[in-house]
């Protein structure tokens, strides 16, 4: 690890001006930036540490809107009766993100930053049309995952927030790696009145939403209704854990799997 100077400061605005200044890299919980860094594989000039600054942290709910700060850690949405009630599935998301340890130190804001391919808080993003709301602007969550690792933010833009509209019901079903617990498929499935969104994790090189699946899903919320969709292996992941066909059949199985939890829930 090459060396680089550490800020921590107390409120967005001097967050904000610090990551401008130094051209660091603002960490959260650090869990995926720090071992990179180990590995020389990035060598941020400055590391301003966002743990200081309480208005990045909290959950709430009102209007119809679920809306969590940047900094708040996954066991804490993981555990919260406001994200329970407003949205169940994703509290059980960040139940089953890494172990102990990652959900005690990793943040939503942090997982979102990252874009990381197999990430699961990406799928709930884009599966209820939330909006990544920064210390400049509002991102739609449909145009903030631009590819591998890569999101609209800009050089020195900071997520402040996150706001996800409430569902009729949604579910989170994953495929996980015994190892990391990272997704070799996830599908993250909501009904809203106007529609249906399906949005897959852990297949791509991104999150992505399948559209016949919304379509099908929209006319009959039931796991048979997409039964006869395929999703094809062209231009997914293929690893140690999964080819791309594999990878293919199980956004199948466990968007089936996501939409009967979702239906339970509504009954």
């Amino acid at each position: 690890m090459q060396g680089f100077t550490y800020h921590r400061p107390a409120s967005v605005a001097d967050a904000v001006a610090l990551l401008r200044s130094t051209g660091g890299t603002g960490i959260a919980g650090g869990m995926s930036l720090l071992p990179v860094m180990k590995h020389r594989l990035a060598t941020p000039p400055a590391l301003v540490d966002l743990s200081g600054v309480a208005a990045l942290t909290g959950i709430a709910a009102s209007g119809g809107t679920l809306s969590i700060g940047a900094m708040t850690r996954h066991v804490a949405v993981a555990d919260s009766a406001v994200v329970a009630a407003a949205i169940p599935a994703l509290a059980s998301l960040a139940a089953g993100i890494g172990d102990p340890a990652v959900r005690n130190r990793g943040t939503i804001g942090g997982a979102i930053a990252n874009a990381d391919p197999a990430a699961d808080y990406p799928a709930a993003i884009l599966g209820l049309g939330a909006t990544v709301v920064t210390d400049r602007r509002e991102i739609a969550g449909d145009d903030f995952f631009t590819g591998l690792f890569t999101t609209a933010l800009a050089p020195g833009e900071l997520i402040v927030a996150l706001r996800f509209p409430l569902p009729l019901a949604a579910a989170y079903a994953k495929f996980r790696s015994p190892a990391s617990r990272y997704a070799v498929v996830g599908v993250f499935v909501a009904r809203f009145a106007d529609g249906v969104r399906v949005a897959v994790t852990g297949a791509a090189p991104s999150v992505f939403r399948v559209a016949d699946m919304e379509a099908a899903l929209a006319a009959r919320f039931a796991p048979s209704a997409i039964a006869g969709i395929a999703i094809p292996p062209d231009g997914l992941n293929g690893d140690i854990h999964a080819e791309p066909a594999f990878r293919a059949h199980l956004v199948g199985v466990m968007a089936a799997r996501a939409v009967a939890a979702a239906s339970s829930v509504a009954a």
